[in-house]
């Protein structure tokens, strides 16, 4: 017996993408496995710790509770999207600088968040991003430099600095990482 599959359209990171998934593929295996999107993890599957967060349409989904087939025409960021190639993002910066990255695990969770955030104000209040970003979880419990990489992003954002180039990031932080 075959599978019936659903033929579905989406644009991933500016990307048209055609695909022919299960009709019980979830958004987060098409974009890792299918579209070989690492930074899309899974943590708990069960929507509860943000792991997996992408934007669709411009808002926060969690793709592990999001069917690919049900979002057919959506627009889909994830973190690889964030920044054209070459730069990295202001909000990723942000993370950089106050030491937001830790383990790195629930990073981008983190960081999709603050996106959408940011792109509906550039002057959240502590109590809005407290709100934005519960929906994730750290195990390493490292908070308050997140709240901290959201006021910096929206700082550089304000300033039109938007996008960093990726190789000056790369030394720089290779260079605080290795002592020289």
């Amino acid at each position: 017996m075959a599978v019936k599959t659903v033929h579905v359209h989406l644009k991933v990171n500016g990307k048209d993408v055609e695909l022919d998934v299960p009709p019980n593929e979830r958004l987060i295996d098409t974009l890792r496995y299918r579209l070989k999107l690492t930074s899309v993890k899974e943590g708990c599957g069960r929507g509860e710790c943000g792991i997996c967060i992408v934007l669709v349409n411009g808002l926060p989904r969690h793709s592990c509770l999001t069917l690919t087939a049900a979002i057919d025409g959506a627009e889909i960021t994830t973190l690889e999207g964030l920044a054209p190639e070459g730069k990295i993002h202001a909000i990723q910066m942000a993370f950089l600088e106050t030491r937001g990255v830790q383990c790195g695990y629930c990073t981008q969770g983190f960081i999709m968040m603050a996106k959408a955030l940011l792109d509906k104000t550039l002057d959240p209040s502590y109590e809005e991003i407290k709100e934005w970003l519960s929906s994730t979880l750290c195990r390493c419990g490292s908070y308050h430099y997140y709240f901290a990489a959201v006021k910096l992003a929206a700082k550089y954002i304000k300033e039109g600095k938007i996008y960093f180039d990726e190789e000056e990031v790369k030394k720089k932080y290779y260079m605080r990482v290795v002592g020289r």
